[in-house]
């Protein structure tokens, strides 16, 4: 079944469909979506190349100022804690 955010419901999606084949015809929907779905995967593909420049530039960062030591630090303490609490921890 398809839901959407907006709570659209069967009949207001078939009628939204209706209007985009008057509109548009019926040989130019699939082009339309092609379009929408290249655009997607390009807005996708760079958020993804941002997200690793962030994470790489921060990455680098924390090696140049010693930040290395702190995750150490941080994965000892997250170990710490795994290990006390993996007894009592509930298993999904």
């Amino acid at each position: 079944m398809l839901t959407l955010p907006l709570f659209i419901s069967g009949a207001e999606i078939a009628f939204i469909m209706f209007i985009l084949v008057m509109v548009f015809g019926a040989d130019k929907i699939p082009e339309i979506a092609r379009g929408l779905g290249k655009g997607m995967r390009t807005l996708k593909d760079a958020t993804n190349d941002i997200k690793s420049e962030i994470t790489s530039s921060a990455e680098k960062h924390l090696e140049n100022t010693g930040g290395n030591d702190i995750k150490k630090e941080v994965d000892q303490v997250k170990d710490d804690i795994e290990e006390i609490t993996g007894s009592i921890r509930r298993k999904r």
